[in-house]
């Protein structure tokens, strides 16, 4: 039995926070929404995210960050991308050296273009790290769904060690050592799910989807590649099987999102429908801004882009990206 704090009391932590406590380990949650906290304790469910999925008795709900924190063998953060940085300098007092962190979001800081675990490096640089990713939708964990994922730290002792605490018989966890690929490819699909819900909002078919998943793991893969990630982890979980659960599924906030999009309703519009962080946004705008630091192209990208931050037609970007020029499918990585 471990002792552990989850950081952050969203659909996803929330969902982890259930599946620890059934596995015997001594779980602490916190929750920032007094609110949301109040009722957590008082009827055993996350109704705001989580909802009709009862909270063990063993699982402690907190609004003390020391408390989530402190003495724990193992942290797992479940913080939007965007907030990361601002949490772990709230809670850094608090973390001794050796406790293990381990990152659920998945997500590129904006203006730094930083992934999770260089932001970690840069706080908290003297603490395991490792991410856990995949296609793998809160509300299907929460129900005890056989689930799939994948941990990745640059040592691998340290991503058995989470393999071994979150493995259970409906949550299966493989390893990897390939950091940047698993983070990467947990970031870049959203953006590419973005897309897809826009096709679907549209009113375009299957062809299309599949057309803007297929030569969007392309882009992931070239991007990935070129900031230093093995391209064969693009074809695994935290590639191509969660590519495939976030543009398919109405699980997926990002699809709903890109629906509401093509369906004519502005971004803060979509945005305020959905109620909760659609982490593709802020990522498109990195991934973005990512491909032009390593000239990298990208042209799904750079559509989804220019429609989220520079009011672009949704239906002139379909006609670009059909225009473009001939190409040949495998020759060249950079097509």
């Amino acid at each position: 039995m471990a002792k552990i704090g989850v950081i952050g009391g969203g659909s996803w932590g929330t969902a982890l926070a259930v599946l620890l406590s059934k596995n015997k380990h001594e779980v602490d949650i916190w929750v920032r929404d007094e609110k949301q906290l109040k009722h957590m304790k008082e009827y055993k469910e996350n109704k705001k995210y989580l909802p009709d999925v009862v909270l063990p008795e063993e699982l402690i709900a907190t609004g003390d960050i020391e408390k989530a924190v402190y003495n724990k063998d193992l942290l797992v953060f479940s913080i939007p991308t965007h907030g990361v940085r601002e949490v772990l300098n709230n809670c850094k007092n608090y973390i001794k050296k050796g406790q293990v962190i381990v990152n659920v979001a998945k997500g590129i800081e904006n203006n730094t273009l930083l992934r999770i675990s260089e932001i970690v490096d840069e706080i908290l640089p003297n603490n395991p790290y490792g991410v856990l990713s995949g296609p793998s939708h809160a509300e299907e964990v929460g129900r005890n769904m056989p689930t799939t994922v994948v941990s990745a730290s640059k040592d691998k002792n340290i991503a058995k060690y989470i393999q071994d605490i979150f493995m259970s018989p409906y949550f299966r966890v493989y390893t990897n050592i390939d950091v940047i690929g698993v983070e990467l490819g947990g970031s870049l699909k959203n953006v590419i799910a973005l897309g897809a819900g826009i096709s679907d909002g549209l009113g375009y078919g299957d062809n299309t989807k599949a057309a803007l998943m297929t030569r969007g793991m392309i882009e992931m893969g070239r991007l990935g590649e070129k900031m230093g990630a093995n391209r064969d982890t693009f074809a695994g979980l935290a590639g191509i099987g969660d590519l495939i659960v976030t543009c398919t599924s109405m699980h997926s906030r990002n699809r709903r999102a890109g629906i509401l999009i093509g369906e004519g309703q502005s971004l803060e519009e979509a945005t305020q429908s959905i109620g909760m962080v659609v982490e593709g946004i802020k990522t498109t705008k990195s991934t973005y801004e990512l491909a032009t630091k390593h000239n990298v192209i990208m042209p799904i990208t750079k559509e989804i882009y220019q429609v989220l931050y520079e009011g672009k037609d949704v239906k002139n970007s379909v006609i670009n990206l059909m225009l473009r020029d001939k190409k040949h499918e495998m020759e060249d990585k950079t097509c």
